[in-house]
């Protein structure tokens, strides 16, 4: 038998076989899939003709030109120090330090400092001061005693104060010891150098023009137009140029070259749709505006409205809170979601 002869012998076999259906499903008229009938039913179901592909009319260039592109940045400057903690985040801490000195071995100052040097003897006179005990800032508590399962502050107690920690970690740096190995008189203890308050002279004075100011929140730098309408940087899109592209050059034209900034990446963070207004005839009476801003951080600097090319008035830093009591109420809802809690 031929090679010819054996394929139509199993062409054969595989057309006589009978398939065991069920006997509602053998009614069922059998059809095999065709694209093309396919989508003359739908052009049919929109009234299309089959070539057509979408029931919207082409975009036209006159449609195109409805709407104007810019672009812009969001420049934010980042807290600079953490929040505040709450009392209740006060007490927590405070009690998690005093389990740790239950649960630790007792402190051997011996490993630490040699005995009859001025360091180990700076360390006993602060330690006898404190009652015999290591821990610093945790009052009279004896971790190793038989009270030392009451570790809880109780209700209104001021041991967890972070105002109260601060002094006491300040006054605990101080050396007592002179150089000699002696104790050192009261009137020659030097008093070791303070943190920055949190609070600065700009939160003092309201200056929101300041960048030293809110420094556990967010800012954002915004511009006041000529029509008294504050905005972010905002310029017009030209055809030879990218959104992050024009977003750097109107940060520049508007708040000066005078800060060192960076714009984080190149795709937009938001964007504002302003739609076209039409006359009864249809035919278009202003165009609308489509604004894509970017994110940008400054490192250092100021902004500079001096000799601008854009005519803007003034500028601020504010927070988030601020923004929304200073924007229009449909500019800040479209960029609100992508600021920071704080």
């Amino acid at each position: 038998m031929t090679m010819s002869s054996r394929g139509s012998g199993v062409v054969a076999a595989v057309l006589k076989k009978q398939v065991n259906i069920c006997a509602s499903c053998r009614n069922v008229q059998f059809r095999l899939y065709s694209a093309g009938a396919d989508a003359a039913t739908i052009a049919q179901a929109h009234h299309l003709k089959p070539t057509e592909s979408h029931p919207h009319p082409p975009v036209t260039a006159s449609r195109r030109a409805e709407y104007r592109i810019k672009s812009g940045v969001i420049l934010t400057r980042a807290p600079l120090v953490t929040r505040a903690l709450t009392p209740f985040e006060n007490s927590f801490f405070f009690y998690q330090k005093r389990l740790n000195e239950r649960l630790v071995l007792p402190f051997r100052h011996t490993f630490y400092f040699k005995k009859d040097t001025a360091s180990d003897l700076d360390w006993r006179i602060k330690f006898e001061e404190r009652g015999k005990i290591a821990a610093k800032e945790l009052g009279r508590y004896y971790a190793q005693g038989r009270n030392a399962w009451n570790d809880e502050l109780l209700v209104g107690s001021t041991l967890s104060n972070e105002e109260r920690v601060r002094e006491i970690l300040l006054k605990d740096a101080e050396l007592r010891v002179t150089e000699d190995g002696e104790e050192a008189p009261l009137d020659e203890i030097v008093p070791v150098e303070r943190p920055m308050e949190r609070v600065t002279e700009a939160d003092k004075t309201n200056d929101i023009r300041r960048l030293d100011r809110a420094l556990d929140r967010t800012l954002y730098l915004v511009v006041q137009r000529t029509d008294g309408r504050w905005q972010f940087p905002t310029e017009d899109v030209p055809t030879d140029e990218h959104l992050h592209e024009t977003a750097a050059r109107a940060l520049e034209l508007a708040a000066g070259v005078n800060m060192n900034t960076w714009i984080v990446g190149r795709v937009p963070v938001a964007h504002i749709v302003k739609q076209p207004e039409f006359n009864e005839d249809t035919s278009l009476r202003q165009r609308g505006e489509k604004t894509f801003f970017h994110k940008g951080r400054i490192m250092a600097g100021q902004a500079d409205l001096k000799d601008n090319k854009m005519g803007l008035k003034d500028f601020n830093w504010l927070t988030k809170e601020e923004l929304k009591a200073k924007l229009d109420r449909d500019y800040f809802h479209a960029i609100r979601n992508m600021m920071a809690d704080r």
